[in-house]
């Protein structure tokens, strides 16, 4: 198993940058494909991101390619969210998962799940 905590979420204006973290323990992280997720209250949870085992595959959702970059460093056992040109949409609840496999969208392909941080952006 794998455990995980994010950290970095915040208040930031329209048009500015956040970086979020994901901190894995347990089990070997570079085993897992990982991904983040984002959940507004009254909706579902998207997908927003996503990066391979050995981080030489990514993918996006629409809405965030161009602006986001996944990334991780196995050795510290991190995965990464840089988020640039953040409009209010973006406002959620980012969530970390980890799947065992290839990468995946889907979000019930992953089986373990961060608790979440929030990011909030103004206008």
């Amino acid at each position: 198993q794998v455990q995980l905590v994010e950290s970095g979420g915040g208040l930031v204006q329209a048009g500015g940058s956040l970086r979020l973290s994901c901190v894995a323990s347990g089990s070997t992280f570079s085993r897992y494909a990982m991904g983040w997720f984002r959940q507004t209250p009254g909706k579902g949870r998207e997908f927003v991101a996503a990066i391979s085992w050995s981080g030489g595959g990514t993918y996006y959702a629409d809405s965030v390619k161009g602006r986001f970059t996944i990334s991780r460093d196995n050795a510290k056992k991190m995965l990464y969210l840089q988020m640039n040109s953040l409009t209010p949409e973006d406002t959620a609840g980012y969530y970390c998962a980890a799947k065992l496999g290839p990468i995946g969208v889907l979000l019930d392909g992953y089986g373990y799940w961060g608790r979440g941080t929030q990011v909030t952006v103004s206008s």
